[in-house]
């Protein structure tokens, strides 16, 4: 299905009939690898599960977003269905927006959230990432002197990609942009803001977003729960997928199997 939110050509699906559940997806992905867990919910729920700007169908914004920009798209997204009541999960970058949402006007009742491997918490950079660090600035300190520069017009970019991560490497131009923005935010003051039940699932292996993220937002977010997934990494919805959908039809208590 498609329509057009803040200028952008949108895409997303619906399946089933009742409550609505908004699933977001995390960076660099689509609505595609939650096919799984639309089968299940919508044996009870009205689900909805959208392609964030720059993913999937959906075009690219305009100019570089920030968090409060996805979550303004997002919010102009759900005009289109006017919920009363809402429940929402979110995979990394997907929970990222879920928890700025929190502290919104919400036009309607965020009913439930499931943050799955979500990002959010800013990582204390180790030794080696440290170092790594210094010798990019001063790569950049050098390429963007100006006989350097002139003659070497494309090696800032070729040092971004470098020592960048594998998200900016794919990206394109402008949703590398974005991701600079997006990934320098820390959430972790909003944490104790969150108000609805809180269901927490982490792969117990996960190095994007690190399992103690996951116990930190326990402790932070005052009704949360932890799940934890044995032999499961970031994806832990695709890694371990019956034990995944274990748990949120016990959390969403819909009849699974």
């Amino acid at each position: 299905m498609e329509m057009t939110v803040m200028g952008l050509h949108t895409n997303y699906i619906t399946a089933g009939q009742g409550e609505p559940v908004l699933l977001l997806h995390g960076w660099g992905s689509s609505i595609v690898p939650y096919n799984r867990l639309i089968r299940l919910l919508q044996r009870k729920y009205f689900v909805i599960a959208v392609d964030l700007p720059g993913f999937g169908g959906t075009q690219e914004p305009p100019e570089p977003w920030d968090v409060d920009a996805y979550v303004d798209f997002i919010l102009e997204f759900l005009k289109a269905i006017s919920p009363e009541k809402l429940s929402l999960v979110g995979h990394s970058f997907g929970g990222r927006c879920i928890i700025k949402m929190m502290h919104r006007q919400l036009p309607f009742k965020a009913e439930k959230l499931v943050l799955v491997d979500s990002a959010g918490i800013k990582p204390q950079p180790s030794k080696k990432q440290s170092l790594r660090s210094r010798i990019y600035r001063l790569g950049k300190w050098f390429v963007t002197r100006k006989p350097v520069a002139k003659l070497f017009p494309d090696a800032l970019e070729a040092l971004k990609k470098k020592f960048g991560s594998a998200d900016y490497a794919a990206a394109s131009p402008m949703m590398r942009q974005c991701l600079v923005r997006v990934v320098n935010e820390d959430l972790s003051h909003l944490l104790p803001g969150i108000q609805p039940p809180t269901l927490l699932v982490w792969g117990e292996n996960d190095t994007a977003t690190p399992l103690s993220d996951g116990q930190q937002m326990e402790k932070a977010i005052p009704n949360a729960g932890l799940a934890v997934i044995k032999n499961a990494g970031h994806y832990s919805f695709l890694d371990q997928p019956m034990v995944f959908e274990s748990i949120m039809a016990s959390f969403f208590e819909v009849t699974n199997g």
